[in-house]
Parts: structure tokens; C-alpha cells; sequence
């Protein structure tokens, strides 16, 4: 099983970070590489168990199902259901910590997966870099500071 983790520090509260995140269905609102989302048989979009079914800016299209939303602990964690990426077992989680000094707040994106093993590294990378922290960037830059 292939692990992927990216950490930051975004200058703006857990609170106001998590209400800019927390819907399943607000990926293109956030996500720079997110060009549609919509959730399947119009069921809410903070519904454990909705699909949300989006395309990447390059065409592709993604199924994933939410497995758990905590307003309590700023978290969620989706699964992938179908994806062009060659994964198979995909469980990910997103979540935050505030931080005490100061109104900032600590995020983790992690992410377990099975695929051939000649593909982990450019997996691990593209993930890692190209999905985690590309979306963190951008909540940085929406929250004013880099």
C-alpha cells in the first residue's frame, strides 16, 4: 500500500478554512485543477455516502464517495470510485488543526492506495504535489498570504 502526505500552514482560522472546504461539492470553488462537481442523485453535499462526480481541467472524470465529514474535527475522508489515475483501494483524508498563535491553522491531506508498484513514485508525486498541495496553494493565496 502506497502512502501520500503534504502538510501546510494556511494563515486564516480552521473555522474560516473549513467553511470554505467542508462542502463535498465545492472542489472547482477551491481546487485549481477542479473544473466541475456536481453530487449524484441530488442528495446533500455533506451527506456521508453522496458521490461526488467531477472533471479535472484536462477532461478527466473522477467518482469519489464521502466517508466521513466532523465539523468537530475539521475533517473528512472520500474514497475513489472510479478515476483514470490506475488506483485501486483509494482512501483519503483532509483535515485541520488550528493553531494556537494566532489565527492560523495546520492542514493534512493523506492518502493510502494500491497501484502497480513501477507507478508509485509518479503517483506519489502527482498526488502529493499535483492534487495536496496545489489545493493548499490555493487556499493560501484565496486567504490573502502566501
Amino acid at each position: 500500500m502506497v502512502h501520500v502526505y503534504a502538510s501546510s500552514v494556511i494563515d486564516a482560522s480552521a473555522d474560516s478554512v473549513w467553511a470554505r472546504i467542508r462542502d463535498f461539492n465545492a472542489l472547482p470553488e477551491w481546487h485549481p485543477a477542479i473544473a466541475d462537481s456536481r453530487i449524484e442523485n441530488s442528495q446533500p453535499s455533506d451527506r456521508v455516502g453522496c458521490i461526488r462526480h467531477f472533471h479535472l481541467r484536462d477532461g478527466a472524470m473522477i467518482r469519489e464517495k464521502l466517508l466521513a465529514l466532523s465539523d468537530y474535527d475539521y475533517s473528512c475522508s472520500y474514497e475513489i470510485l472510479e478515476s483514470p489515475m490506475g488506483v485501486t483501494n483509494y482512501v483519503a483524508t483532509l483535515k485541520l488543526t488550528p493553531v494556537t498563535d494566532g489565527a492560523r491553522c495546520f492542514a493534512e491531506w493523506s492518502a493510502e492506495f494500491d497501484c502497480p508498484e513501477a507507478r508509485e513514485r509518479e503517483l506519489t508525486e502527482s498526488i502529493g504535489s499535483g492534487v495536496f498541495q496545489s489545493g493548499f496553494d490555493a487556499l493560501k493565496r484565496h486567504f490573502g498570504r502566501r
